[in-house]
């Protein structure tokens, strides 16, 4: 059996007749971007109606560095309520949506910036008829607020620094996280010098008003969903570890208890980030995702060793206390668009796809790729529900050797070395569910497991609609 991945089966022994729950996220990820673009739009009519002419090339400049400073102003409010974490947008259009939006934003932002001081200077120098340098100083330390503009400058220049893609892999999450924080930091540094000395607020009370309000509204979401929910829910709820079991390898799962945990309104696939008030834990939040379906007193994650963070929480003791920020992300049933679903697993991201598979109503197929057999977290309870629910299939898919196990219903034996990437073709996935391209498909896994994925999925009939993920990824 060389060079066939080792395979379990549960057969389905019959079709489901319930009817797939109706997918609302579309009408969001088309609606959103389209306000977004309007209020662009409505930032260049500004420009537009306090502009007479344009002459020369001092008008040129000025007014492209007036354009870009209106747009990266605009930009900043945008990129803040992106990421405020507003449930309404979460759970429809995904929170890693969101994360490559607001990274997309980000880096437009900066450019904006870059763009508007550099116009405005080299305008205002050729104006004046001096030098670039002098130029710089007399705008810094003589016009209103731009010193602490150019302070806020210079902090969002080093925000997008580090969250270039080369950089952010030498850091830990939590540290990426909290230079993060500057990001508020700069904006209300930048702000006051946008009213102070842009011409299209100067004399125009409407625009500042208007200002006001995009950037207060921005500051309201922010304060609301990133601190005052989470207080008052972990004040509320009260959540505490009961326990903490191994298993497999370097995965252990928390199990926590509390109070009145159904008016959270988590759902199977969703995460929250979790705060645990315990020495060396208590100052970051993390992201884990509930590999349970969620119990008005109790709530559980599975969770990998792959940093201090995720290591540290093996050694938690019961009574820790824990504030739970969520729920989060867009993974649920409501993405579900057929009556055949697909759940592809790889590693730990079994957590929120075992939380689905014991929900998702209908013909459900679970495939869950590790590298060796004791690296199946879960899998007791993964066969005691395909036994359950004559209406799923289960396959474990392992690469390379696999330690002997105890006789399996249904195993093939041991294979030979297998390299991932053999099953995350068109051809592998067809073979495993012949009739792909009739099944929505929910993907969870490292990031090169997921891309190659969605590639094997893309190639294999299934339609991008129907290739459901989300990533941890920062």
């Amino acid at each position: 059996m060389a060079g066939i991945p080792l395979t379990t089966r549960y057969a389905s022994r019959g079709p489901s007749h319930r009817r797939p729950p109706r997918n609302v996220v579309p009408f969001l990820v088309l609606l959103a971007p389209g306000l977004i673009w309007a209020g662009a739009a409505a930032v260049l009519a500004l420009w537009w109606n306090d502009t007479t002419a344009v002459v020369g090339v001092t008008g040129w400049l000025t007014g492209a560095g007036r354009i870009t400073g209106l747009l990266a102003g605009y930009a900043c409010a945008v990129l803040l309520a992106l990421m405020a974490r507003v449930p309404l947008l979460d759970h429809s259009i995904g929170t890693d949506r969101l994360a490559r939006w607001h990274a997309l934003g980000g880096r437009c932002t900066i450019s904006l910036i870059l763009a508007h001081t550099l116009l405005v200077i080299w305008g205002y120098a050729i104006a004046s008829r001096t030098n670039v340098v002098d130029q710089t100083t007399l705008l810094v330390l003589h016009y209103p607020d731009l010193l602490k503009g150019t302070a806020g400058f210079l902090l969002l220049v080093i925000t997008g620094i580090v969250s270039a893609r080369a950089a952010r892999r030498r850091m830990s999450y939590e540290t990426w996280h909290y230079l993060h924080f500057a990001t508020y930091l700069a904006v209300f540094l930048a702000f006051g010098h946008q009213l102070s000395n842009g011409a299209d607020f100067v004399a125009n009370r409407p625009a500042q008003l208007a200002w006001y309000a995009l950037y207060l509204g921005a500051a309201a979401l922010i304060a609301w969903y990133r601190f005052a929910v989470p207080v008052r829910h972990g004040l509320r709820h009260r959540l505490t570890v009961s326990a903490v079991r191994t298993e497999a390898p370097g995965v252990v799962s928390v199990h926590l208890t509390g109070r009145h945990l159904d008016e959270l309104g988590a759902r199977p696939g969703q995460f929250f980030r979790w705060r645990f008030l315990t020495r060396g834990l208590w100052w970051t939040a993390n992201p884990y995702s509930l590999s349970a379906p969620p119990h008005p007193r109790r709530l559980r994650i599975t969770v990998k060793a792959d940093g201090s963070h995720s290591e540290a929480l093996a050694h938690l003791g019961p009574g820790t206390r824990v504030w739970a920020e969520g729920p989060y992300g867009g993974l649920t049933a409501d993405r579900r668009t057929a009556p055949k679903v697909l759940l592809l697993a790889g590693g730990v991201g079994i957590t929120p796809l075992r939380a689905l598979f014991e929900t998702l109503p209908g013909q459900v197929t679970l495939i869950y790729r590790a590298r060796r057999t004791e690296d199946l977290a879960l899998r007791a309870e993964l066969d005691a529900i395909a036994a359950a629910r004559p209406t799923t299939r289960l396959h474990y898919v392992v690469d390379g050797h696999p330690a002997p196990t105890a006789p399996h219903p249904g195993a093939y034996p041991a294979p030979d070395a297998v390299p991932p990437v053999h099953l995350l073709t068109p051809h592998a996935l067809s073979g495993l569910v012949p009739d792909l391209a009739e099944h929505d498909v929910y993907v969870c896994g490292p990031p090169g497991m997921t891309d190659a994925a969605v590639r094997a999925l893309r190639g294999a009939g299934v339609p991008r609609r129907r290739i459901h993920h989300e990533s941890f990824a920062f």
